[in-house]
């Protein structure tokens, strides 16, 4: 298997609710939902790079393709890093996901490794990092 990932699917609550955190909130690009016409099929789509997409599904629909039963999420099972190129642009996309609705579990700081960063939980607790790492070539 290479490692190759296009698509990062969260589980959510309520997909309408999701999608304008990312699509209002964060500005995120996407047509919306589609798939509506098909029973568990309704998903939201976000172009995040090229060749990466982040999927908004329900819970439920999830459930039901993997035949996996839901349980009791974890917000700390893993976290979405979204490197920028500044500590002041960790600051502004940190300041957009409060305003956007996001609740704020670890306020902006330098840390120990000689970064900066700080993490939020969208609507349904999924974890985000915003992090300028100084040891990083600059990011689109």
């Amino acid at each position: 298997m290479k490692p190759r990932v296009s698509v990062i699917t969260i589980g959510v609550d309520n997909l309408e609710e999701s999608l304008q955190f990312y699509r209002d909130g964060l500005g995120f690009p996407t047509e919306g939902i589609v798939g509506e016409e098909f029973e568990y099929g309704a998903v939201a789509f976000f172009d995040l790079q090229p060749g990466l997409k982040l999927a908004l599904w329900n819970r439920e629909s999830i459930a039901h393709e993997t035949k996996v039963k839901t349980g009791s999420p974890s917000p700390t099972e893993f976290t979405l890093g979204h490197n920028v190129n500044s500590k002041a642009e960790v600051d502004e996309v940190m300041n957009k996901a409060e305003k956007a609705g996001a609740s704020i579990t670890d306020p902006t700081h330098d840390t120990f490794w000689g970064g900066y960063s700080g993490h939020f939980q969208d609507p349904d607790g999924h974890l985000w990092e915003v992090v300028w790492n100084p040891a990083w070539d600059e990011v689109e």
